[in-house]
């Protein structure tokens, strides 16, 4: 099995899922940091906006006696300066007394008195001079409120816009995920679905080329050449498959009447050159009486058949045998083939179905049980270390015996356009 931490490409994928995650966080926190810089630019506008009408009215109307809350009044006549009950003892600001009173125009300033800030207006009421005295600290203590209210808003919502591009990121990068997975997918199942029947042509061709060199009558290596085109045929039909699995639509495969009993026999002479080199040989036997027919795709079903002998011929040393035995279960066909070769452990017999995580099984079996369970079938797979082991297949029978037709995928299946393997 492929470890993340080692492979590129999925540590191309995590790289660009935090750097979306990051991007898309970010947008979201500037977005809230300006919607909260807008909303404290606002607030200090209309406190300012407030603050000077409601100094404009104290000057022009309050009474020293009764000021408004919050507000403080002075008046200045003939060099006296009688202010509101409980004024602060350090206002006045009497600079701003003395230059109005001398005639200077009425002004709103902003005075730092005793480490507080006061908003004053000064002017001329009639023969008097007034200064109207705002403590800015209540404004300011709003203004706190807000910044505390909006810096906690920013970090939940960083925490969220966090949140949300990780969301965001693994959805964008899910498709292309998916398109790697299904790449590195593609090229597994090429590289294997083709080794199979490339090395039984060549062995084949190898074997017919001895035997023309050896001066053969090439009337009697007719039965080699049809095998061959037999293969070729076969091996642009395993293509074929590839392609279109490859393909993202879905499309309908045709179901209808496959022998297994013909595909052992066809699979057994495909191989019998390859065994004969190797010093195997295999044996097919049909059980009971009736055929053994199953509903499914020839060329699918028939790979399946070809693995299962291929994984036998893989595991069984020479001057062993391999025996493919069909026969009829109730409503069901069941194909086994036993090898009497190094066998395998029981407790290992799930992860042989594992792609990738054979134990020296490799893709095929993994590739065969997608295919059977795309027939609607089961496959098991039995044995000892040392004493051989054997994989039975077992697919519905068919019963109907009517021309095939197109038969959709169960519902919720992956959307593939042939039949896995």
């Amino acid at each position: 099995m492929i470890d993340a931490g080692q492979d590129p490409e999925r540590r191309l994928l995590g790289r660009a899922r935090r750097r979306l995650t990051v991007h898309v966080a970010g947008a979201i926190s500037v977005v809230v940091a300006l919607v909260g810089v807008l909303v404290l630019c606002f607030m200090v506008h209309q406190q300012t906006s407030s603050a000077r009408r409601e100094l404009a009215a104290a000057a022009e109307r309050a009474s020293v006696a009764q000021p408004p809350p919050c507000l403080w009044v002075y008046e200045q006549r003939g060099g006296v300066v009688r202010g509101s009950p409980g004024a602060p003892a350090a206002l006045p600001v009497r600079a701003e007394l003395d230059r109005v009173g001398r005639g200077g125009e009425p002004q709103v300033t902003q005075a730092e008195v005793a480490g507080r800030s006061y908003l004053v207006r000064t002017q001329r009421r009639g023969d008097v001079v007034v200064q109207a005295v705002m403590d800015l600290r209540h404004q300011a203590a709003e203004r706190n409120r807000l910044l505390r209210t909006l810096a906690a808003a920013e970090v939940a919502g960083l925490l969220a816009a966090l949140l949300v591009g990780q969301v965001i990121s693994r959805r964008a990068i899910a498709p292309l995920g998916e398109a790697l997975a299904r790449q590195r997918r593609f090229a597994a199942d090429v590289s294997h679905e083709l080794r199979t029947p490339l090395t039984r042509l060549s062995t084949r061709a190898q074997l017919l080329a001895r035997r023309m060199r050896g001066g053969t009558d090439p009337i009697l290596l007719i039965d080699e050449v049809d095998q061959l085109v037999t293969g070729s045929r076969q091996l642009g039909e395993v293509v074929e498959d590839l392609l279109r699995s490859a393909q993202y639509k879905q499309l309908r495969r045709p179901f209808g009447p496959v022998d297994l009993a013909a595909l052992a026999v066809e699979a057994a002479e495909a191989e019998s050159a390859r065994a004969q080199a190797r010093g195997v040989s295999i044996e097919v036997r049909c059980e009971g009486g009736g055929d053994h027919v199953v509903r499914g795709v020839e060329s699918a079903l028939r790979r399946v058949v070809s693995a299962l002998l291929d994984n036998a011929l893989g595991h069984t040393s020479p001057g062993g045998h391999i025996w493919v035995t069909l026969s009829s279960e109730a409503d069901q066909v069941r194909l086994a083939v036993r090898d009497d070769g190094v066998g395998l452990d029981p407790s290992d017999t799930e992860r042989l179905f594992t792609r990738f995580v054979g134990g020296g099984y490799g893709l095929g079996l993994a590739l065969v049980r997608e295919v059977v369970d795309g027939h609607h079938g089961t496959i098991t797979a039995d044995g000892r270390p040392g004493a051989g082991a054997v994989f039975v297949v077992r697919l519905p029978a068919d019963t109907t015996g009517r021309p095939s037709r197109p038969e959709p995928e169960p519902a919720g299946s992956p959307r593939r356009d042939s039949l896995p393997g």
